[in-house]
């Protein structure tokens, strides 16, 4: 759920509320998906990314105003062996990203099948953005802004183009999510199995829970 609770400073005072939300990346593989959320999460950047093997778990939050936003991040693997897993990860979500390369064609159709997969199978309020990344790459572009924006504007996406590398909109399109999330109603949220921990799911080792109860 999203959950939500009351922060509180060292003498006790409340400082708002906390909503904790579900938000799951998806699209092609060597997108950039795990660059982004390292950018998000640590404020780094690795020119040479591992591929994620199944799915990767971690937390972050954004401050709005009176209220904190808890993000509990699902990292998919991009390879097609692994996109009869994906269900498991956005179902429940508050909110996904859908990530293409602007160098590569190929991976904007992708991003267009992984939207219509969300509007038929995900839940019915979730945010759904569209992150055109590697825009450091535009003179290598092969997906015009206008395209993607015309695109987005049509299905009711958040757009922005992304930098992992430079930065660019990394924080700015989570935090574009986090304004649009309900702050005031509860809503089916990351579980318990993930609490407080940071690190790689690999399936092949693991069964993760990512639809287990919610975490306080």
């Amino acid at each position: 759920m999203a959950s939500r609770g009351t922060a509180q400073r060292p003498n006790g005072a409340a400082v708002g509320k906390i909503c904790q939300f579900k938000l799951v990346l998806l699209g092609e593989s060597a997108v950039g998906k795990s660059s982004l959320v390292l950018r998000f999460v640590k404020g780094q950047f690795h020119e040479y990314q591992e591929s994620t093997i199944g799915a990767a778990f971690l937390t972050q939050t954004v401050c709005l105003d009176d209220t904190t936003v808890k993000f509990e991040i699902w990292d998919t693997a991009g390879q097609e062996r692994y996109h009869s897993l994906a269900p498991m990860y956005y179902r429940g979500a508050q909110a996904a990203i859908v990530v293409y390369d602007i160098t590569n064609q190929d991976t904007f159709g992708r991003a267009k099948t992984w939207v219509k997969e969300l509007q038929r199978q995900a839940s019915p309020n979730i945010v759904i953005a569209l992150s055109g990344n590697k825009a450091d790459l535009s003179s290598k572009r092969m997906v015009d802004y206008e395209e993607a924006q015309s695109y987005a504007e049509e299905n009711g996406l958040l757009f922005m183009e992304t930098s992992a590398k430079t930065a660019m909109n990394v924080n700015d399109i989570f935090l574009a999510i986090a304004k649009k999330l309900p702050k005031s109603e509860n809503a089916q949220g990351g579980g318990q199995a993930a609490q407080g921990r940071q690190g790689r799911v690999d399936l092949h080792e693991t069964n993760p829970q990512p639809n287990s109860g919610c975490c306080k």
